[in-house]
């Protein structure tokens, strides 16, 4: 089951792949585990730069979950509860991920599939993608790990306008409602991932870690603590900085070591 997520390396920039093509790349739930698992892995790695998130092939990024698991392993509320930590785990495991993560999105991105590539930080879909959560015909709940970061996404009228109607609409819908970044012609989004990978991997690593932690924590409407604040300053003390605006003033691209 380990060659349903691979995880692919070029350098500073990592792919992982779900890889179930023959089934659209469809979740299954050893897919969660291991997924999960992956993103753990390389948040923890200082060599990674980048994250590129991908289904196999290009005629889906994921349809969401396997429905025919549904039967052995949901089929009951205890079932669906210890199903629903692993996805929790993953869910939190992506979110939580240092490193900017890229969504690179072919074709079908629907139910646990939209809720996945939502967690990445940028996401680019070709012109023919399709999204939505059509889990109301399943008499399924999206449960608050999951509703939490699609609301984080497209807001709370949007999410319950997707969970209440169900219904699957395009890519240029998907990019008015906030859930993609930028919608390219089919054949140019793996391109179109790749190069936005590498402008990240080619920026200061620490900075872009800040960026996201900082992201994130200013969805809490708490105020920050003095050393929160200060810790937007932190920066000046790298030796990122100092390779940064030299290379500036030299018109020089910049090494950066990530310290």
């Amino acid at each position: 089951m380990a060659d349903h997520i691979l995880v692919e390396r070029d350098g500073a920039i990592a792919t992982v792949v779900l890889n179930r093509p023959e089934k659209l790349n469809a979740l299954t739930r050893p897919m969660w585990k291991r997924l999960g698992e992956a993103f753990t892995e390389l948040s923890a790695d200082d060599s990674v730069r980048c994250i590129v998130l991908r289904g196999a092939g290009t005629k889906a990024f994921a349809p969401g979950n396997d429905i025919s698991e549904f039967a052995t392993e949901r089929s009951n509320v205890e079932q669906a509860r210890a199903y629903g930590e692993d996805m929790r785990r993953t869910i939190d495991a992506i979110g939580n991920c240092r490193h900017p993560v890229v969504a690179q999105i072919h074709g079908i991105c629907v139910g646990g599939g939209l809720e996945i590539a939502g967690l990445a930080d940028l996401r680019i879909c070709g012109e023919s993608s399709r999204f939505g959560v059509p889990i109301n015909k399943l008499g399924l709940v999206m449960a608050y790990a999951e509703i939490g970061s699609l609301i984080a996404l497209a807001g709370e009228a949007v999410a319950l306008e997707i969970l209440l109607e169900g219904r699957v609409f395009d890519a240029r819908e998907a990019k008015d409602k906030g859930l993609v970044t930028r919608v390219v012609p089919d054949d140019q989004v793996e391109s179109e991932a790749k190069a936005t990978a590498q402008r990240i991997a080619d920026g200061a690593p620490l900075v872009a870690r800040w960026h996201k932690k900082f992201a994130r924590r200013l969805r809490d409407a708490k105020p920050l603590t003095p050393e929160e604040y200060d810790e937007g300053f932190q920066c000046f003390g790298t030796e990122d900085f100092r390779i940064g605006y030299q290379a500036f003033l030299a018109k020089a691209k910049p090494d950066f070591r990530g310290k």
